[in-house]
């Protein structure tokens, strides 16, 4: 087997910020870090967002492995892996200021790229940045630039999936599958495919029909019926499937996908609120992605105030279920006094940070804006009892540096998919109005 030849990696500094352990994912080849790179690292540290975690982990573990030689020859990262450089006496370069004479970090950082390239000609220099914009600028002058990649999704079919449909299933079967509440043996079916625990699927044999699921706690196959949350019915196949893996006490994570409109949040929410009384609180958070680079701190008022714009649609999916329940009736009593106990929180998901998760339910909303390391914080923040909930479009992400197959939801699905404790749903029919489901399609 011919050894792979040894490369330089010139890092950008949303890498960084995006997977703070980058470091250990580079193999044997030597990794650099030009001097604006800690400049623009140092703006970093202060604050409660992952971005600002990332920036102190990493400046840690790099002071942990910091010798003399880090800035001449070197200093190994670990055992099995290359050498990290930090660059500080790189100057301008002729060729990128004649083309891109703005004095910003990015023409650094390709000045740095240019230099390293051009010291060792004969090993491949490549910067890694998830900023398009920068490999665009960097293709354009003949360097080699690609995305940090190590934890994208290859399966993109994961996006689009929709559910399985069995045709010409025996009727026998399917009259069995009514009748018995407990379910039927999977070795009573012969599929033509297989199928992955807390699947749901379509069952027909002419104009008979049943929604089933294969319920892996038990190791059959169950009728899916369907079931009235806080006055929301589902309306479709889908939203039947996930009322049915969003009420199951046995599933503790389950992501809920789909475009604009399809009721993810509405689902969410309402089968929270179905059983609230087997929790001690329901959390409702989202990820706050400023708009028009406009920060929090430009926002007037106090913490509330400031994330109230954010929150509002969260709030919005609140008013739709009041509509549904009838005024004064058992449903909107219980549903005004976990309000007022604050049983029920609508909270930026920055605000979480370091608490203990434990018997309640937790409900992420536009969870494709998180990266794969804020997804992992946030599940592993899940004590006893807890069940979580991510809700998301796929295609539909705010965050710069994010795509359909590096955001952290995606990276989810992909590595819990066959867990017996994990489901995912994904809805595909809009169901907030025609417009809404034209638009959504045509636009």
């Amino acid at each position: 087997m011919t050894k792979q030849k040894k490369k330089n990696f010139v890092l950008d500094t949303n890498v960084i910020l995006h997977d703070f352990r980058c470091l250990d994912n580079f193999e044997e080849n030597d990794v650099y870090l030009p001097i604006v790179v800690l400049e623009e690292l140092d703006k970093f540290k202060k604050g409660n967002d992952q971005i600002n975690y990332n920036a102190r982990e990493f400046l840690r573990q790099l002071d942990s492995i910091t010798d003399d030689n880090l800035f001449s020859k070197g200093t190994p990262i670990g055992s099995g892996l290359g050498n990290l450089f930090v660059e500080t006496g790189i100057k301008a370069q002729d060729r990128i200021t004649e083309i891109f004479p703005e004095r910003i970090p990015d023409h650094r950082i390709l000045s740095a790229v240019l230099e390293i390239s051009e010291r060792y000609p004969k090993t491949k220099t490549i910067l890694v940045t998830k900023d398009i914009n920068l490999r665009m600028k960097a293709r354009a002058i003949g360097l080699v630039a690609e995305d940090y990649i190590n934890d994208k999704v290859t399966d993109i079919f994961l996006f689009e999936k929709q559910h399985k449909t069995f045709s010409n299933i025996d009727s026998v079967v399917i009259d069995r599958l009514y009748g018995s509440p407990e379910g039927i043996s999977m070795d009573d079916l012969e599929l033509d495919a297989p199928l992955i625990p807390n699947e749901c699927f379509v069952m027909k044999n002419g104009k008979k029909s049943v929604l089933a699921r294969y319920n892996p706690f038990v190791d059959k196959i169950k009728r899916i019926e369907k079931q009235v949350c806080y006055g929301i019915q589902p309306r479709n196949a889908e939203q039947t499937f996930a009322i049915e893996v969003l009420m199951d006490p046995e599933i503790k994570l389950v992501a809920i996908t789909g475009k604009a409109g399809t009721g993810k949040t509405l689902l969410a929410l309402a089968s929270a609120l179905k059983q609230s009384e087997n929790f001690e609180q329901i959390l409702l958070a989202r990820p706050i992605v400023a708009l028009s680079n406009k920060e929090l701190g430009y926002l007037p008022g106090d913490e509330k105030q400031k994330i109230a714009p954010y929150m509002q649609p969260l709030f919005d999916n609140l008013s739709v279920i009041k509509t549904q329940i009838p005024y004064g009736g058992v449903e909107s009593r219980n549903l005004e006094e976990m309000q007022k106990n604050k049983k029920l929180e609508v909270e930026a998901l920055a605000y979480i940070r370091g608490r203990s998760l434990s018997e309640m339910i937790c409900i992420i909303d536009e969870a494709q804006n998180l990266t794969p390391h804020e997804i992992k914080t946030i599940i592993t923040r899940a004590g006893e009892g807890t069940k979580m909930i991510f809700t998301g479009d796929l295609q539909q992400i705010d965050s710069p540096y994010l795509d359909a197959q590096s955001n952290g939801l995606a990276y989810m699905i992909d590595k819990m998919t066959g867990q017996d404790l994990f489901a995912h749903i994904n809805l595909v029919k809009g169901e907030r109005s025609r417009l809404s489901e034209i638009a959504s399609t045509l636009l």
